[in-house]
């Protein structure tokens, strides 16, 4: 079965991204293949899984926010979420994604993709926690499967004050629950949790009006 065919079957609405955005996207996942043996963009075991684990679970956050923002991929490391959101943001011809990633071999290959798909994104090898001292302007905030929600909205906390209508937007497993419980000990935050279509019982969490807990 074909990609885009796949596509169909894991989205009711597929049809949410142009078929050409569907190619660029296979592009973007065929090079994940041939970069993988020497750099280890994703865990292996994932590889023959890689369309449905990895980049339409990561298409889900474009069809919940599908406007022309400007958002950071915190950590981006092989580019989900934040390149699949900039792949897509093609057919919108605006909006823009930071990604974030301190590993100049990732790094390079980010560039890698987007020259080849003209992604809309630029890449900037740095740390998180210097992150904002560089980047502004930001509507949003993405990562996944990198690190506690509490430690996520640390890095972010500094957008957070910089614009009140910040967007926080998580990929998280089956533990997120006792993620959010211990998150709320340190702060305070507004909180939808969308049912993934990856994977029963996991979530990405759109967060807004974060604030530290005195």
């Amino acid at each position: 079965m074909g990609s885009h065919n796949r596509a169909e079957g894991f989205f009711p609405d597929s049809g949410f991204v142009s078929r050409e955005t569907w190619d660029r996207l296979r592009l973007y996942a065929d090079l994940v293949r041939k970069w993988q043996p020497s750099i280890n963009l994703i865990s292996p075991k994932t590889l023959p899984e890689l369309w449905e684990r990895h980049v339409l679970d990561s298409v889900q956050l474009f069809r919940l926010r599908p406007e022309p923002l400007t958002w950071i991929d915190m950590g981006s490391g092989a580019g989900f979420p934040g390149l699949v959101t900039a792949i897509c943001l093609t057919e919108r011809d605006a909006g823009w994604v930071h990604l974030v990633e301190s590993n100049n071999k990732k790094a390079a290959f980010l560039r890698q993709v987007i020259s080849k798909t003209g992604a809309r994104a630029s890449v900037h090898p740095m740390r998180m926690e210097t992150m904002n001292a560089t980047l502004s302007g930001v509507d949003a905030i993405s990562a996944r499967a990198l690190a506690s929600l509490s430690e996520l909205l640390d890095y972010a906390a500094p957008f957070a004050r910089e614009n009140a209508a910040l967007e926080l937007w998580f990929h998280k497993g089956l533990d997120y629950p006792g993620e959010v419980r211990s998150a709320r000990d340190l702060w305070g935050f507004d909180l939808i949790e969308h049912q993934s279509l990856a994977r029963d019982g996991s979530a990405i969490l759109q967060i807004s009006n974060l604030s530290k807990r005195n």
